[in-house]
């Protein structure tokens, strides 16, 4: 198979502004490993992880896939596939080992080395601060559900840049808090594990207080290149039904418009606030709080991998929902094919999305940080990885950022879920989503068909005229 068989007409079609970023995207505890070495910390995720019948088989991210001592080998294959840019994490834990207090120098060592071999490469770091790995000691005084959280994550921040901000441009405060808050406080999916609906609301406002106080340090500090990334499901009603209607809702104000809006104007939406208030777990909104959630921003990277349909129904007692107030709403199963996820497949929705995020955020420019898709890739016997269901996959959103790009959304970038297969949380190793396989018993990389055909992309980009 050639690197553009699935789908040679959109290698070739594909269009996209001079200066576009091209990336790919990992996480620390994800792909690092080395959860004991150099003095890091405790995080909640390793807990979780070690907790009985919480993730796949038990699977944890002790090893994941040697990240910490393999750097060197991944940043080559970046640039092998031409990579321009490369999304990464830090582990809070690696540096502050209690979250708080004590500086581990050799956690930021690490950090110092993968940024000083990316830029040897060619290959501009975009750093985000937080995905999803607090610190096990800051959990125990109450995690993100606790005020004091957003004061320590801002504290954080300074201590990242101080050693890294004269050599990264581009820094993001949060992952997708829609998970922190929701997936692991309410449907207990997720690290810590929790199913407290007050929690939850108090969780998501302190992530969201905790990127504001982060983004001010950064701006003190001189980032000119400040941004946040946010997980994107469009949800969609079932029929006309009323109930319905309104159960899309209130699943897309909590899952998409209660962490966009404060953001970008400074007010939670009145429908989430009334809905939560009505749970019984109001947001925990203190005077001033939404000035310093409205930071301005240079960018708001977006995740997408999927859209919903749902209706009102009666949940099975084994999918407790991630919505504060919403255990009447059952999301469908999608039509049509599936990503080993279970996710279906609506490239077309994404273009509907970036377009809308367009309009509730004008003039701020948008980058895909994170679009991928997970299937069962196997070495075959003459040593390649043949993918075409990603490689398919793939075109058909590049194609969908293009559309939107043409339709006059701004978006700047856009970068590929995820650079290797990795630990993928609750769901351990069973899922793979990168562009180079992995082997898991031997840390072997073997670069994807869908990797080489990303890598003619950008080749193709690269060489098109300015028009």
């Amino acid at each position: 198979m050639t690197t553009t068989d699935a789908r040679p007409d959109l290698a070739i079609a594909l269009r996209f502004p001079p200066g576009f970023t091209f990336g790919a995207a990992t996480a620390a505890y994800q792909i690092e490993g080395a959860v004991d070495v150099d003095g890091r910390g405790r995080s909640i995720w390793d807990t979780f992880s070690h907790t009985p019948g919480r993730t796949f088989q038990g699977h944890t991210g002790d090893v994941a896939v040697e990240h910490y001592t393999r750097f060197p080998q991944d940043v080559a294959l970046m640039a092998e596939l031409g990579l321009s840019a490369y999304r990464f994490s830090v582990a809070w834990a690696r540096v502050l080992p209690e979250g708080a207090g004590r500086v581990e120098q050799r956690g930021l060592d690490f950090y110092r080395r993968l940024v000083d071999e990316l830029l040897d490469h060619g290959v501009d770091p975009w750093l985000t601060l937080y995905h999803w790995d607090l610190p096990q000691a800051l959990q125990d005084a109450g995690g993100w559900a606790a005020r004091d959280t957003a004061a320590r994550f801002a504290d954080y921040a300074e201590v990242v840049h101080g050693a890294l901000g004269d050599r990264v441009r581009h820094w993001s405060t949060l992952n997708e808090p829609m998970c922190s808050a929701l997936l692991g406080h309410m449907s207990g999916q997720h690290a810590p594990g929790e199913r407290d609906a007050v929690a939850a609301a108090r969780a998501t406002h302190h992530l969201l207080l905790g990127h504001g106080l982060a983004t001010q340090a950064l701006r003190a500090r001189g980032v000119e290149s400040a941004g946040v990334t946010l997980n994107f499901t469009p949800m969609t009603p079932a029929s006309d039904r009323p109930e319905d209607v309104d159960a899309a809702r209130r699943l897309d104000g909590q899952q998409n418009r209660m962490f966009l809006l404060p953001i970008v104007t400074g007010e939670y939406p009145a429908d989430v606030v009334a809905d939560l208030e009505g749970a019984g777990a109001p947001l925990p909104v203190e005077d001033g709080d939404l000035a310093v959630i409205a930071a301005p921003l240079d960018w708001l990277g977006v995740n997408y991998y999927f859209e919903s349909t749902v209706q009102v129904g009666v949940r099975p007692p084994d999918r407790p929902t991630s919505f504060i107030g919403a255990e009447d709403v059952v999301e469908l199963e999608p039509e049509g094919p599936t990503t080993t996820m279970g996710w279906g497949i609506s490239p077309e929705a994404f273009t509907r999305l970036l377009l809308w995020i367009s309009d509730q955020a004008p003039g701020l420019p948008l980058v895909v940080t994170e679009n991928g898709s997970a299937w069962e890739d196997e070495v075959s016997d003459d040593g390649a990885v043949h993918d075409p269901e990603r490689t398919d996959y793939l075109f058909r959103h590049l194609e969908a950022v293009s559309t939107a790009i043409a339709a006059g959304a701004d978006v700047r970038g856009y970068f590929a879920w995820s650079l290797l297969d990795n630990y993928e949380w609750a769901r351990g190793y069973a899922q793979r989503f990168g562009l180079v396989h992995v082997d898991y018993a031997t840390q072997r990389r073997t670069v994807k068909d869908s990797g080489r055909a990303y890598a003619e992309v950008l080749r193709r980009h690269r060489q098109a005229p300015e028009v």
